[in-house]
């Protein structure tokens, strides 16, 4: 039986539209610390609660986003959310003040919470259900392409130009991003197996249950990864290899882009503890080799195997938690997925700059390998053994080569 379509058009614009929202998101994320310090005499507190806001703000959202998609529909919440982000790429423009920045992170952080938990939603719904592994590996793909290449163009321009150009480039992005969602054709989602307009409040209304084990565990992988991201120029710096900090997540991307035709495919054909168990201690191993590294070649070693193995995890993880959910509260399950992932990375990130001053960062990396393997016990227990043992029916003919 052929296979059906995945590189379709829907799918190719909802995986571009969430391209340029996350170039945007990642300029800003590694250059507005820089705005923060030396454009607005800021400290380093404040620069920490300039990116907070932005998270806490996309937090509060989802589950309120992952309601309204099911129940208003996902094309009208793709829509809102994207002119909330474009118009508030528009206002960097004015904001002159700490205040005005703050209420403007707040407002964008909105638009990204609920613009990425439809675009979610969507590419959920386009992906055929036998390769949902594979599709979701992709268009998780795209998003990997854009964290190289956000920092990359911010800081590159920062060196150059003023901020209005950082600014004026995040707008065009933006309202590319706007005009794009625009050409996506949703699938008619299932109807509710509840009556929506006599449903009472509850958790149920704002979390889909079946997505919890596997977002919980999504949560405390995202905790140990929020030591990369919050520390690792820092960390490279002290060892004397700021140079290869900018090529970390280049070598990461890398060894996303040449292992995802595999991993995807894998995932839909063995099963997801065939994929997941491996890449929990890959990523483990990278993390250990961090902590050991003293050296451009194990640096970049480490980022190359947590590419691999939490490059690998995160789209993994989402398809599990999609999977498991009624087709008709898809929008609640990639909300409730997101939530913990945010979650995790905003506690990860405030806790552990508290116990690096302690540790040192060597240290609390070897930590966060323990971290990494509690979240191995905590899959097993959570998931892993409860996982049907029956494989998706594929030909050997099918696998590739």
């Amino acid at each position: 039986m052929k296979k059906q379509t995945l590189w379709t058009k829907d799918f190719l614009s909802i995986s571009i539209t969430s391209f340029f929202l996350f170039i945007g998101f990642y300029i800003l994320l590694t250059t507005l610390p820089i705005y923060v310090l030396e454009d607005l005499s800021g400290n380093e507190t404040q620069v920490g609660l300039v990116l907070s806001v932005f998270l806490i703000a996309a937090v509060l959202c989802r589950p309120f986003t992952g309601k309204w998609i099911d129940e208003l529909g996902r094309k009208k919440i793709l829509i809102f959310s994207m002119a909330i982000f474009s118009i508030s790429s528009i206002l960097y423009f004015w904001t002159d003040s700490l205040p005005l920045l703050l209420g403007l992170r707040f407002l964008h952080g909105i638009g990204f919470g609920m613009a990425t938990t439809a675009t979610g939603a969507i590419v959920a719904d386009i992906i055929p259900n036998e390769r949902k592994g594979e599709g979701l590996g992709y268009y998780a793909m795209f998003m990997n392409l854009a964290m190289v290449i956000g920092p990359f163009a911010g800081l590159t321009i920062i060196q150059y130009a003023s901020f209005n150009w950082i600014f004026g480039l995040c707008t065009i992005l933006s309202i590319f991003a706007l005009l794009i969602s625009l050409l996506v054709q949703v699938p008619k989602s299932m109807p509710s197996p509840k009556n929506t307009a006599n449903a009472k409040f509850s958790l149920s209304s704002f979390f889909e249950k079946s997505a919890i084990p596997v977002s919980i565990v999504a949560g405390i992988l995202a905790f140990g990864y929020s030591g990369i991201l919050s520390f690792i120029s820092v960390y490279a710096k002290q060892l004397g290899l700021l140079t290869a900090a900018s090529f970390f997540f280049v070598v990461y991307a890398v060894f996303i882009l040449i292992s995802r035709p595999f991993t995807g495919r894998w995932f839909d054909v063995y099963g997801e503890n065939k994929i997941i168990y491996p890449t929990i201690i890959l990523f483990a191993i990278g993390m250990l080799l961090l902590s050991q590294a003293n050296n451009t070649f194990l640096f970049l070693l480490a980022g190359a195997i947590i590419g691999l193995g939490y490059g690998t995890l995160t789209p993994s993880l989402q398809t599990v938690a999609i999977k498991n959910s009624d087709p008709s509260r898809r929008g609640l399950a990639t909300s409730t997925f997101f939530t913990f992932l945010d979650l995790g990375i905003g506690l990860g990130s405030y806790t552990l700059g508290i116990i690096v001053v302690y540790t040192g960062f060597s240290s609390l990396y070897l930590i966060l390998v323990g971290v990494i393997l509690f979240a191995f016990m905590i899959y097993y227990y959570l998931h892993g053994k409860k996982t049907n043992e029956d494989q998706p029916v594929t030909s050997k003919a099918d696998l590739p080569i």
